[in-house]
């Protein structure tokens, strides 16, 4: 009884499909046809004249309830259902996924598009959100004599097989300068072999070891069940005496759609065109930095006109005996439970998936890629496939015969896993988890090989590496531009202007002025584009222009003091001055006027009274513009001599100040203050200090 149960719920119990197939292979420029069932667009532009592949395999298994180590599992001690780890939850998952890739073949219908056709065939076990909980305490040998429940819940299962044939058609869209972009379109007809599913809505089954009396007083257990299950398959394959035939009326329809775009900052080093129009692209070569693709695979469905989907009301009660004696599941569901609705064929939809690749070209051999699986199918959609959601990172290294790869991804459900592959010629093998599988307990695994038989792009010979093949190079020994069919430019002159680029290709120029030499039209010994007066003879330190002589005297304006003036250039082109003598009654006056300066009381600040006396001594001192004067502070006896002193400082500095204002030459005067040493009167009265407080003006004698 506990097995038919742990059987049932195992069936129940293989979750979500997290498949990925050919993991790090597809990453790789030389993975050629194979590399249409990523992204159809890959082919365009390829690194292969035509790629054949014989036949390759990939199986993937992951799940989220045990956890083993391949180096345990080689000891001849281990129990796998003892040793195993177990991680049960209320919502477990498990998958199996095969994927083999028959024959397929593509090749170049010119030079923007290429076609593939190709043969598959996948199966997919899906189940998921299952009661691991559950599944774990049956495991545990429950004695038969035990009551236990199983709360499942809500649960999906499916299982689906099938074959395709697919046509791809990919070409370049876009080819501008860096900018590149090609897209695919694959179409595939499907055949089914196979579909079966299950699901099941808020059930709950009860188990009472004696819950059902049998004849003689003994008794058998009993399963109480509630909720509702829905089971769907694609022919009667349970009967006893069936044998597997592919089934009849399964088919339907698939699209792949893809785009790769490549930025190409050394396009120009790539695609050369020759002065006839030939273009040579380098299809032997990878011409990007980066690379970024996305696509979307796997839209469309399988309809199985032959079958049937069922879904029973399995609220009841039912006995052991009659479990362990029902002929098969249609028979259990069929002689217990009530049919709440049913129809006569069943639809499997493809795992669509969503698949975004970034791929950095670091230098020479030796690539970066990025790569996200995400499947665009919801958990609980009935009867669907799914992908698993993986995000890998793959440093790989890339030449024509060989590459090797190491993904680092991170599965869904199975966490992260390292692996390793590599790429041989005709032959691919590699696994996205092997080293995981031998360093570490892990929940997932996989594993891919193939052979084909790739017929690569050839490098077109050139001798001189100038990026023109011999053939197409009128020197192919001589490195020259694709203009000039190969050879390298002329340069009579030698100035390093080309001829072609050349306005005076037997006289040596500068490349500013088109390879002519620069004229000098009024020969000042400065080349025009420098002259600001081309047709004047001037000054290098003027520009090329003349130098400007206002006043006609003969010193240029720049150097001349006066340059409005006529004067000599030994006076600095000013008119010479007159020495006029201050006479003693010039002197007299000045002093007169300087000694009616009125300042603030106990300040040096002149008051505005005294403006005019302070300009009419202006217009003597100009009158004697060789002259030099000294401007003498004098104060009386009231208060201390420092601050006589000082204040006396103060105001000659205030006069001698306010008198270069107005246009004295600094050099002629100086001031200096005397206190109350120098008085001219007595003290004792108010007139003489009066007198005492006064400003001079003085000659001064050379």
């Amino acid at each position: 009884m506990k097995k038919s149960i742990l059987l049932a719920s195992l069936f129940f119990y293989i979750a979500t499909t997290q498949a990925q197939s050919y993991m790090g292979f597809l990453t790789d420029n030389y993975s050629g046809v194979n590399s249409v069932i990523a992204n159809p667009a890959n082919i365009s532009d390829s690194r292969f004249k035509t790629d054949i592949n014989l036949v390759g395999a990939s199986a993937f298994f992951t799940n989220d309830y045990y956890g083993v180590k391949v180096t345990d599992m080689l000891k001849d001690e281990y129990d796998f259902d003892l040793d195993a780890t177990k991680s049960p939850t209320t919502n477990n998952n498990v998958n199996i996924n095969l994927d083999v890739m028959g024959p397929a073949f593509m090749f170049n219908l010119d030079k923007k598009s290429s076609i593939a056709l190709f043969t598959r065939v996948r199966s997919f076990m899906n189940f998921n959100e299952i009661n691991g909980e559950s599944i774990d305490r049956i495991n545990d040998d429950i004695d038969l004599t035990d009551d236990y429940n199983i709360n499942e819940g809500d649960f999906f299962a499916s299982g689906n097989a099938w074959a395709e044939i697919g046509l791809t058609y990919a070409r370049v869209i876009v080819s501008k300068d860096q900018h590149f972009l090609k897209g695919g379109l694959s179409l595939k007809y499907l055949k089914g072999l196979g579909s079966a599913f299950g699901t099941g809505n808020n059930v709950d089954v009860n188990y009472d070891a004696d819950g059902t009396a049998l004849p003689g007083g003994l008794t058998t257990g009993s399963y109480t069940s509630t909720g509702d299950v829905t089971y769907g398959k694609f022919t009667d394959f349970e009967d006893e005496n069936y044998e597997y035939e592919i089934p009849k009326n399964a088919s339907g329809f698939g699209i792949d759609l893809g785009f790769v775009y490549e930025l190409r900052p050394d396009y120009a080093s790539y695609n050369t065109t020759s002065s006839n129009g030939d273009i040579n692209l380098h299809k032997d070569k990878n011409k990007y930095k980066l690379k970024i693709g996305l696509s979307i695979t796997d839209l469309g469905s399988i309809n199985y006109k032959e079958g049937s989907t069922d879904t029973y009301d399995i609220n009841a009660t039912v006995s052991e005996d009659d479990i362990e004696n029902a002929e098969d599941l249609d028979a259990l569901f069929n002689d217990f439970y009530s049919l709440s609705s049913s129809q006569g064929s069943i639809k499997a939809l493809l795992p669509t998936a969503i698949h975004l690749n970034a791929d950095l070209h670091l230098n020479k051999n030796f690539y970066l890629n990025l790569n996200t699986d995400l499947s665009a199918i919801s958990k609980g959609k009935e009867n669907a496939s799914r992908i698993a959601n993986v995000v890998s990172l793959t440093p790989r290294f890339e030449s024509k015969f060989f590459s090797f790869y190491v993904p680092l991804s991170l599965v869904q459900h199975s966490g992260f896993q390292i692996g390793a592959g590599l790429r041989a010629g005709p032959l691919y093998i590699g696994s996205g988890s092997v080293v995981s599988l031998f360093s570490s307990e892990t929940k997932g695994a996989d594993i891919f090989a193939g052979l084909k038989i790739p017929l690569y792009q050839k490098k077109k010979k050139d001798n001189d590496d100038d990026g023109i093949p011999n053939k197409k190079d009128d020197c192919p020994n001589s490195k020259g531009p694709a203009e000039n069919n190969g050879c390298p430019w002329p340069d009579t002159d030698g100035d390093t202007v080309i001829d072609k680029d050349d306005n005076c290709p037997e006289d040596r120029g500068d490349i500013e002025n088109g390879g002519c030499p620069w004229p000098d039209t009024d020969n000042d010994g400065i080349l025009d584009k420098d002259d600001k007066c081309p047709e004047e003879v001037g000054d290098l330190e003027n520009g090329g222009c003349p130098w400007l002589d206002t006043d006609g005297d003969s010193v240029f304006d720049k150097d001349d003091q006066c340059p409005e003036k006529t004067g000599p250039v030994a006076n600095n082109g000013c008119p010479e001055v007159i020495d006029i003598v201050v006479t003693e009654a010039v002197q007299k006056t000045l002093n007169e006027y300087a000694k009616t300066i009125l300042f603030d009381t106990g300040k040096s600040s002149i008051k505005s009274a005294s403006t005019g006396v302070i300009l009419d001594i202006i217009k003597i001192l100009k009158e004697y513009p060789k002259a030099r004067f000294s401007i003498e502070g004098h104060t009386d006896s009231i208060g201390s001599e420092a601050t006589n002193q000082k204040l006396s400082t103060e105001r000659a500095l205030a006069v001698k100040t306010f008198l270069i204002d107005q246009g004295i030459a600094a050099d002629r005067l100086e001031s200096i203050g005397y206190g109350e040493k120098k008085p001219i009167a007595t003290n004792m009265y108010k007139d003489g200090r009066d007198q005492n407080r006064r400003v001079e003006i003085n000659l001064l004698k050379e």
